[in-house]
C-alpha cells in the first residue's frame, strides 16, 4: 500500500521542479531575445562600418582617376615641374584622402562586438543560478 506522506512530497518535489523548469526556460527565451537585439545593433555598426569603407574607396578610386589628370595638367601649366612630378605630387595627395577615409572605415569596424560582453556575462550568471537551484532542491 502507498503512504501518502510520500506521494505528497513527490508531487511537491516534481512541482518545484517542474515550476524551476519552466523558470529557467522562460530565462532562456529572454535572454535568447536580448541576444537577437543585440546582434541586431552590431549589424547596424557593421553596416555603418562598411559604408564607410565604401565611401573611402569610391571616393579614392574616382578622385585618383578624374581629378588626377586636371590636376596634373594644371600644375604643369602653372610651375616649370616636369609632367612626371606633377603626377607624384597629386596622386600623393590623393592616396593621403583615401587612407583618411579608410582609417575611418577601420575605426568604425574596430568598434563592432561580435559576442555583447553584457549578455555573455548575464548567461554565465543564469547558468550559475540555475545550477544553484538544481543542487540545492535536491533531498
Amino acid at each position: 500500500m502507498s503512504n501518502p506522506s510520500f506521494s505528497n512530497a513527490d508531487s511537491s518535489l516534481a512541482s518545484l521542479l517542474g515550476g524551476l523548469i519552466t523558470d529557467a526556460k522562460d530565462l532562456l527565451l529572454h535572454e535568447v531575445t536580448i541576444v537577437k537585439l543585440e546582434m541586431q545593433e552590431e549589424l547596424q555598426k557593421t553596416k555603418t562600418a562598411a559604408i564607410s569603407f565604401a565611401i573611402g574607396a569610391e571616393v579614392s578610386v574616382a578622385g585618383g582617376l578624374l581629378l588626377l589628370l586636371m590636376l596634373v595638367h594644371l600644375l604643369v601649366a602653372f610651375t616649370t615641374l616636369p609632367l612626371w612630378g606633377c603626377y607624384g605630387i597629386i596622386g600623393g595627395m590623393l592616396l593621403v584622402l583615401g587612407f583618411i577615409f579608410l582609417a575611418t572605415g577601420k575605426h568604425n569596424a574596430a568598434q563592432i562586438e561580435v559576442v555583447p560582453p553584457k549578455t555573455v556575462e548575464t548567461l554565465k550568471e543564469n547558468a550559475q543560478w540555475i545550477k544553484e537551484q538544481t543542487t540545492t532542491n535536491q533531498p
